[in-house]
C-alpha cells in the first residue's frame, strides 16, 4: 500500500548504507511512515529520534540560535540523522561506513517535498 510519503522515504532509503528511514511526529514520536530493514525496532528508533530532535530544537530556540537544520548522532554501530519541519521529523538510520554527505543531501531534498 502506497501513501503520500512512500516515495519520499524510498528516495532516502536507496542511499548506500541506509538501514531505514522514518517519518515521525516531533511532539510524541509516533511513526507516520517507516521503511526499515528487518530487525530494526522502528517504534523505539522513532521515539528516540523525535525526542533528540525536539530537545535540540528547544535548546537552540532557548539559546537564541538559528533553527536546527540537520541533526547527526554518531554511535559505535552507526549513525542517526534527522531533519524536521512542521512538526514532522525525517529520521535515517545508517551503517557506520555510510556516506553521511550523500544521506544528508537526500534528506534535505526529501524535506522540501514534505
Amino acid at each position: 500500500m502506497s501513501t503520500p510519503y512512500t516515495d519520499v522515504l524510498s528516495t532516502v532509503t536507496r542511499q548506500r548504507g541506509v538501514l531505514g528511514c522514518l517519518l515521525v511526529s516531533e511532539a510524541d514520536g509516533i511513526i507516520v511512515e517507516a521503511n526499515v530493514q528487518l530487525g530494526i525496532e522502528a517504534g523505539v528508533a522513532g521515539a528516540l529520534v523525535a525526542s533528540l530532535y525536539r530537545r535540540a530544537r528547544l535548546g537552540t530556540d532557548a539559546a537564541g540560535l538559528a533553527a536546527v537544520g540537520f541533526l547527526q548522532l554518531e554511535a559505535e554501530h552507526g549513525h542517526v540523522c534527522a531533519v524536521g519541519r512542521d512538526g514532522l521529523v525525517l529520521a535515517t538510520l545508517a551503517e557506520p561506513k555510510a556516506h553521511i554527505g550523500l544521506i544528508r543531501s537526500a534528506m534535505l531534498r526529501a524535506l522540501e517535498v514534505l
